[in-house]
């Protein structure tokens, strides 16, 4: 990467965020980061309402942008190329950041760069960490869950995934089960602690199976039987609620380090000659499952990165920062870039949610 300063936009889904970045003699450093939430709006719905979201996109992104090139005292004068999540996503949120992203590239004369969302998350670790190719990322959020082996800034090898809900959309679901605050991690997090994760037996789904494809739904459903035949003897007590949250989480626990195992057996078969295992996504703030994977890292002889919380949920200097990396690779979109609402990372892997007259969900 020569000397470049990038502007980066991120609206896949309920985070409106802009980013600058500048890369120098190889060295990328975030000058600014701003995402700009919409909890508050979607707060009574239980889930984010894409109609809601893509609004809200609409109107904050130009704010977003101005309030990222104000914290990186720069202006648009100064900025040598944009990149943008276009894809996957809500389609309604992703229109808007690739249609801003255009009218930039346009008025100002300078390169765009269409982003995969789920690459810019793969390739975080490059930016905070320093990690060389090949590595092996966990993404587990709230809308994906893959093991990605990340070869090359646009090579990507998925091990496996989850067939149906991703972990954190099981949170949520659960949260919601169990009468707790949303976004469902933290909450269940928070409530687990006071449990006892071994009153209730919770299914482990797919541990039976050999692979690293997971699954989350039966465990959700799990929860929901054993909430109902409490509530059937009387009410769901605060005990009750903590252990069923305990459970859950601990089930989701041992998924996730299981497979993970697996997922590493395959990777190390490469002989990198840097071990990693990397995670991101806003799952892999539980510390939970993160001390999981931090074992199982050091059982296999792998380093273990996960970066800060900031830049492992949805942000756009994930985006600018996988725009810099795909710049070595191939030449920038012109105007005819579409918004995808599918864009699997791994294109020769068989879908695992699916196809439509989309494409492939994942």
């Amino acid at each position: 990467m020569s000397d470049i300063t990038i502007l980066g936009i991120e609206s896949s889904c309920d985070d409106t965020a802009a980013a600058v970045l500048h890369a120098q003699a190889g060295a990328a450093r975030v000058l600014s980061s701003v995402v700009q939430g919409q909890t508050d709006l979607h707060a009574d719905f239980g889930g984010v309402v894409p109609e809601i979201a893509a609004r809200a996109h609409a109107e904050k992104l130009d704010l977003a942008i101005v309030q990222a090139l104000a914290e990186a005292e720069t202006t648009l004068d100064a900025i040598d190329a944009v990149a943008v999540t276009a894809g996957p996503g809500l389609i309604g949120g992703v229109v808007s950041g690739v249609m801003h992203a255009k009218g930039i590239a346009m008025a100002r004369g300078i390169d765009m760069y269409g982003v995969n969302h789920l690459a810019g998350h793969a390739l975080t670790p490059r930016l905070t960490d320093g990690v060389p190719f090949p590595y092996l990322m966990l993404l587990v959020s709230g809308g994906h869950c893959q093991f990605l082996i990340v070869k090359g800034p646009d090579a990507f090898e998925r091990l496996g995934g989850t067939i149906d809900d991703a972990p954190g959309e099981a949170f949520d679901k659960v949260a919601r089960l169990l009468a707790l605050s949303q976004p469902g991690g933290p909450a269940i997090e928070a409530r687990s602690h006071a449990g006892d994760a071994g009153r209730f037996r919770l299914p482990r789904p797919l541990l039976d199976r050999a692979g690293c494809d997971m699954s989350f739904s039966g465990l959700k459903t799990a929860v929901l039987r054993q909430r109902d035949a409490l509530m059937d003897t009387g009410t769901l007590t605060a005990a009750d609620q903590a252990d069923l949250a305990a459970g859950f989480q601990a089930a989701v626990v041992d998924v996730l380090a299981e497979k993970t195992r697996r997922a590493l057996a395959v990777y190390l078969a490469l002989a990198p000659d840097d071990p990693c295992l990397c995670v991101a996504g806003g799952v892999a703030a539980n510390m939970a499952i993160r001390t999981a994977l931090t074992e199982v890292a050091a059982g296999a002889g792998a380093r273990f990165v996960a970066p800060p919380l900031a830049l492992c949920t949805d942000n756009a200097a994930m985006i600018a920062y996988a725009g810099l990396e795909q710049m070595a690779t191939r030449g920038p979109d012109d105007l005819g870039l579409s918004a995808r609402p599918r864009w699997p990372l791994d294109g020769r892997a068989p879908a695992m949610l699916g196809s439509g007259k989309k494409g492939a969900k994942a």
